[in-house]
């Protein structure tokens, strides 16, 4: 885990999965503070899962929350239900809750929604070498089970995508200034404007 730089936003990505969820915490537009995984493989998995998030919450304080949208998703329904139960904990905590389908990321990140979970992968392994490259999982058999480790990813892309909103790059930018009708020559804050905890 890295200090936190101070005075920046801090976005937690979670992706649930069946085997309990993958976690990232990023702080600020491009820094990739802490991920891992909250494995659990027996008892009440959404109650243990959800014990978890809270701990994070506790630990990291986040102020946003990047999670995926299940709205029209294939996702079995405890994993659904939980992702649902996080949000309104989340919610509870007064963090905000952005949402991004599996489309949006690839999207977003890699700019083709049909990208695959491992291109993505390959991509966020690329952008954050020193944290993530040596555990880039191997490309998916189709006769084999997906790496617990690709729930990191994931949920990287979750926050990465969260953050990307927060903190707008140049055609972003364009587009909100001609949209507001802003002069060109306003200069852009470090830290935008959200209510946090």
């Amino acid at each position: 885990m890295k200090d936190l730089p101070p005075k920046d936003i801090s976005v937690l990505g979670i992706a649930a999965s069946s085997r309990g969820f993958g976690f990232a915490l990023m702080v600020g537009p491009s820094t990739l503070v802490d991920w891992g995984v909250k494995p659990v493989k027996s008892g009440d998995k959404n109650e243990r899962s959800l014990s978890n998030f809270g701990n994070l919450i506790d630990r990291y304080k986040p102020n946003v929350l990047g999670i995926e949208d299940i709205q029209g998703s294939r996702r079995g329904a405890r994993v659904q239900v939980l992702i649902e139960e996080i949000v309104t904990m989340a919610e509870g905590e007064n963090i905000e809750v952005k949402r991004f389908s599996r489309q949006q990321m690839s999207l977003k990140i890699l700019r083709d929604e049909r990208g695959t979970k491992h291109s993505l992968a390959e991509h966020l392994a690329a952008r954050f070498p020193e944290e993530l490259s040596f555990r880039l999982p191997r490309k998916r058999r189709l006769w084999t089970s997906e790496d617990y480790q690709m729930d990191i990813f994931q949920a990287v892309a979750l926050a990465q995508c969260s953050v990307d909103l927060l903190y707008p790059g140049p055609e972003q930018l364009n587009r909100i200034i001609s949209q507001n009708s802003v002069p060109r020559d306003v200069e852009r804050t470090d830290t935008p404007s959200i209510t946090g905890r």
